[in-house]
């Protein structure tokens, strides 16, 4: 099972920050999740909240603005995909407005990265499965009526081969499902020793932590 740091390893740095990835990193993670928005001039800026603590959309105000309301530096996706080559990248889109800018970052980087593209927003993965040559996951929040469905809504798109499960929607029996078709599992949102166990046990491809340690990293 893969171990990625959720936003980068963020106990003693702030998250999404390039402090928190290189902790993450020197723990010895097989990757890293992050979050890609667009500022308001335009740049894919690596941002998880829609607002700023400053109480300003993020997609209304600029790079250094966000920088400014945030207090600490706030990286590119450029920025990060060029300072560490050798993790596996999880880059979740949070928008569908950030997909150009985050494309076009991406399409550089998609030959000498690996990267896995995942989105709440399905009409995202389903753009980058035509348009990159990366793998690609759906985030999945609520537990889907028929796993079969939403499997052959993805026919003809073979770059989307993951599902991104929410650890309170994890079904045994729906991640059989997903493995029978030959996709792979992810799971993020494990709080506890517990709960890093019970992934550890379901054959998942992945586990996407805030608490990597939890899951075996740098032990």
């Amino acid at each position: 099972m893969l171990i990625l740091a959720h936003r980068g390893l963020h106990a003693t740095q702030p998250e999404n920050t390039m402090g928190a990835f290189a902790a993450a990193q020197k723990l010895g993670v097989d990757g890293i999740e992050t979050d890609v928005r667009l500022s308001a001039d335009g740049r894919p800026v690596i941002m998880h909240d829609r607002v700023t603590p400053a109480g300003r959309a993020v997609s209304a105000i600029t790079h250094r603005e966000i920088e400014r309301d945030v207090g600490h530096a706030v990286p590119l996706l450029g920025d990060i995909l060029d300072a560490f080559p050798s993790v596996l990248w999880n880059i979740e889109i949070k928008h569908p407005e950030a997909w150009p800018a985050a494309s076009a970052v991406l399409a550089e980087f998609q030959s000498s990265r690996r990267i896995l593209l995942s989105s709440f927003r399905h009409d995202v993965v389903f753009r980058s499965a035509e348009e990159l040559d990366i793998d690609c996951a759906l985030l999945i929040a609520s537990r889907p009526l028929e796993v079969d469905a939403m499997i052959a809504a993805c026919n003809g798109k073979p770059r989307i081969r993951n599902i991104v499960w929410d650890y309170n929607i994890v079904d045994e029996s729906m991640l059989r499902a997903v493995t029978a078709y030959g996709w792979n599992n992810y799971v993020y949102g494990a709080l506890t020793v517990e709960e890093h166990a019970r992934c550890a046990g379901l054959g998942l491809r992945g586990l996407i932590t805030d608490h990597p340690q939890r899951a075996g990293a740098g032990a």
